[in-house]
This record gives structure tokens, C-alpha cells and sequence, in this order.
């Protein structure tokens, strides 16, 4: 049976946005660690602390889906051509020139709270001309679908902005993985692709709808791969790839970041 779409309260909006504030402030932190010589774990660690300061829970550790082993870290840690999905441990060491995503999510309040997501992609020392060019397009390529939300507009507005946006760059949109409806749960419905669904142009977007926005940009072809660990999501051909997410609430005058 299809997962209903959901629609929070402003009370309960109210509540992601404090959660959302302070995930950002824990994203914040771990972006600025970021350094040639660091280990992923060192991250992990940190992250742990943090959201355990923060009054959360982490979303990601232990998170699965029928038959599906349990993820095995707080972090996402995606390193050059890795999409999404890599786990920060075992630690693996950050060397100059890399480009690393760092995804993460959490419950607040830790008992019984409400789900946020968000994800940056940060440099590690010096990067190529060609790396920064493809962080950067997917960071506009966030706002830019950010800017296509508005309460009374099809969903597949967002995917087609994107899409719009990135195909003048010649970048590949992954398409086997898209942003979701989140809150209740760490994944919702409706799905929020890259690229222009026609299926979607008829599921509205409503007042009280939030999603997480997350375009996945690959330097080379759209198409990936998994990876040996069962986890991590590669660029097929082994090109880079940059990810930036937001959650957001729908409203009548457009979108509301939570994070």
C-alpha cells in the first residue's frame, strides 16, 4: 500500500524548525573539521557528541528497511566519486584535493521528535578548477529547487528547475536516488526528484508539506553503482559527485528552510 503524503501541524513545524536550527549548527561544525589528514571516524565521533548535546538522536545509525542490514554510522561520508551513503566508519583518512559529502540526519527531540536532513559537500585543502566548478553548480542547484517550491504548484516543479539549471553544465542528475518527504519518519512520501517526472504533475504541493531537497551532481554519467561495502553509491564511469540537501515546509509564498 502507497505511504500516505503527510502534513504537519504548525505546532509540530514549529518543533522541525528547532531541530532543524540546531542540526545546522552540528552540519556547521563538522564542515569546518574538514582538513587534509582527518579520519572520517574523527567526524563521526563529533557528530555524536554534538547530537547528543543538542538534545537529538541520530537518524541514520542502525536505520534500515526490510531485509536490509542495519546502516552502521551517524554519518554519511562520501569521498570524490562516491554519491551518497558512504559510511563513516571504518575511518578513512581525508587527503588534499578530495571533495567530501557530509550527510546527516536527526530526531528532535531525542524521545518521540521529529526528523530533519541535510548534507553538504565540503572541499579537503586545494581542489581542481573542475571539482570546485561541480561543488558549486550543485549548491545552486539546491536553491534553485528550493525557489520552485510554492504551495498550489506540482512537486515535479522542483525536479524540472533543477534539471533546467543543470543541463547547461552537461553534469549528469542521478536518477536512481531523489530527495523525500520527511518528519515523521526519515524517509516520507512524496519522492522529490532532480529531473522533471511528468508522474508527479499531479501531486500538489500543500501548506505543511516538508521535504528534503538533495540534488546528487555528477561530474560525468547520471548512472551509478553500488559499492562493495552494500552501502555506498558510486558514479558508474568513477567521476566526482557533489550533494547538497535541505529540508524545507512548503508554504503559500514558497519554501520555509529548516535547516
Amino acid at each position: 500500500m502507497k505511504q500516505q503524503i503527510s502534513i504537519k501541524t504548525e505546532e509540530e513545524i514549529r518543533t522541525l524548525k528547532e531541530g532543524g536550527k540546531r542540526l545546522r549548527k552540528i552540519l556547521q561544525d563538522l564542515a569546518t573539521m574538514v582538513k587534509p589528514g582527518i579520519s572520517t571516524f574523527d567526524l563521526e565521533i563529533k557528530a555524536d557528541n554534538l547530537i547528543l548535546a543538542a538534545g537529538g538522536y541520530p537518524a541514520f545509525k542502525h536505520y534500515h528497511t526490510n531485509g536490509e542490514e542495519p546502516y552502521p554510522s551517524i554519518l554519511c561520508t562520501s569521498i570524490n566519486d562516491e554519491v551518497v551513503h558512504a559510511p563513516a566508519v571504518p575511518g578513512r583518512i581525508l587527503k588534499e584535493g578530495d571533495i567530501i559529502g557530509i550527510d546527516i540526519g536527526m530526531r528532535y527531540p531525542a524521545e518521540n521528535g521529529f526528523y530533519t536532513d541535510t548534507a553538504v559537500t565540503v572541499s579537503v585543502g586545494r581542489i581542481t578548477k573542475e571539482a570546485a566548478k561541480l561543488v558549486e553548480v550543485t549548491r545552486n542547484a539546491l536553491f534553485v529547487g528550493i525557489k520552485a517550491v510554492k504551495a498550489g504548484r506540482p512537486i515535479s516543479d522542483i525536479g524540472q528547475a533543477v534539471e533546467q539549471y543543470v543541463s547547461q553544465f552537461n553534469y549528469g542528475i542521478v536518477r536512481d536516488l531523489v530527495g523525500h518527504g520527511v518528519g515523521y519518519a526519515v524517509h516520507e512520501e512524496p519522492r522529490v526528484p532532480n529531473y522533471f517526472d511528468r508522474a508527479l504533475s499531479n501531486v500538489i504541493m500543500k501548506g505543511g508539506l516538508v521535504i528534503a531537497i538533495e540534488p546528487m551532481i555528477n561530474a560525468g554519467t547520471w548512472k551509478v553503482v553500488e559499492g562493495s561495502d552494500g552501502f555506498t553509491i558510486k558514479t558508474a564511469d568513477g567521476s566526482l559527485s557533489a550533494h547538497f540537501e535541505h529540508t524545507i515546509a512548503v508554504t503559500k509564498k514558497g519554501a520555509d528552510i529548516i535547516t
